[in-house]
């Protein structure tokens, strides 16, 4: 099993980085510097707990003034590339957040953010003063580096993994639209990327602005394009009658459903936690035009508490003739990941078309004998 990512801030990295500060900073003290971080609460602390722990003590051994401080981590912020130093951009959220400070701060996020991600950083000054923030996001959404214009749309996704909601903008998102709109054709995937996860936030809230959005961005550009799918992704696993009309796919009527018959077979349908089981489905579409359909599986995974949570898996995703005959198969491993335990229990399996389920089965998941 992998190492836990706070692992990374061992004794060795810490000493590391000190001597790149003692380099351009005389006065550093290295050997206060590692013990303060490796306190007592040091081995409890989890990642962002680590990065806080070592961004807050390292403004206690470099120079008091702001401004001072920020040279040194200037000095060697070309040599500190990565995702071990967000501690630098945390530096600014934990010691720039003062009003004097925040030319300052603007200057050094939009500096960090090319060597590791300001984009947990800049929340704290969104939700500050939103207003204030979003102008400087803009601004940065035309930044000729693309990391600086990532941060535009990443920092202000209302729904960020690992960084603080921004209720402001999950309950209004329409100060977000004019920098998304600028970078909507952004020539770099790594921008595009974020562009859509934006707007994927955006449609947990409020889908309809989203799909109109995709519908008249739809057609301008193959950039374009690529980040209304990916935006609208959810909205179509959730079948939204709208959604898959804008991307094509064949939506089920009552006098003519897409799928005629379907079959879904898991063997074998007792298993322990570890062991793996095939998946055979097979499929009858109706007679007629062609048909764009999405296929995947779902499992209702049991959870701790004896409650169930659907994670759903692509299986094809492809425009087939009337009255074709699918089938196939995949390996699913109902092994423990990072991410993811597995309990004992009834798991339900579902196949589905286009957002409609047409067809189930059942797996037995036993703990593992050795358990």
């Amino acid at each position: 099993m992998a190492e836990p990512l706070k692992d990374m801030y061992d004794e060795a990295f810490l000493r590391q980085f000190a001597d790149k500060v003692l380099a351009v900073y005389p006065a550093f003290n290295q050997e206060a510097f590692v013990s303060d971080v490796l306190n007592d609460e040091w081995e409890q602390l989890q990642l962002k707990g680590r990065i806080r722990q070592i961004s807050t003590v390292l403004g206690r051994h470099l120079p008091s003034d702001y401004m001072g401080a920020l040279d040194v981590l200037y000095a060697i912020c070309e040599q500190c590339s990565g995702f071990p130093y967000l501690f630098f951009p945390d530096f600014v959220e934990v010691y720039g957040g003062a009003e004097e400070h925040w030319e300052l701060s603007m200057q050094a996020l939009e500096r960090f953010t090319t060597k590791s991600s300001a984009e947990f950083a800049v929340r704290v000054f969104l939700i500050r003063d939103p207003e204030r923030m979003m102008r400087q996001m803009l601004a940065w959404a035309s930044h000729p580096n693309e990391h600086v214009r990532r941060l535009a749309s990443e920092g202000c996704r209302p729904r960020l993994p690992w960084g603080q909601a921004l209720p402001v903008f999950k309950r209004d998102p329409s100060p977000l639209l004019p920098v998304l709109e600028l970078l909507k054709e952004d020539p770099s995937l790594y921008v595009r990327k974020s562009v859509a996860n934006n707007l994927n936030d955006i449609a947990k809230d409020h889908p309809d602005v989203v799909l109109q959005i995709a519908r008249r961005w739809q057609g301008h550009h193959a950039y374009t394009d690529w980040i209304i799918r990916h935006a609208c992704r959810n909205l179509v696993r959730q079948a939204n009658p709208e959604a898959l009309a804008i991307f094509g796919y064949a939506m089920s009527e009552d006098s003519a459903p897409i799928v005629i018959s379907a079959d879904l077979q898991a063997r074998p349908s007792a298993l322990e936690i570890g062991d793996s089981c095939r998946l055979e489905y097979a499929i009858q579409v109706q007679e007629g035009e062609p048909l764009h359909i999405r296929i995947e599986y779902g499992i209702d995974f049991v959870k701790s508490g004896g409650k169930t949570s659907r994670k759903l898996f692509l299986l094809s995703d492809k425009t087939v003739p009337g009255g074709s005959s699918l089938s196939g198969s995949r390996v699913h491993r109902f092994a423990d990941l990072s991410t993811r335990r597995h309990y004992a229990g009834e798991h339900r399996i579902v196949l589905m078309v286009n957002g409609v389920e047409v067809a189930n089965t059942a797996i037995d998941l036993r703990a593992a004998a050795s358990e």
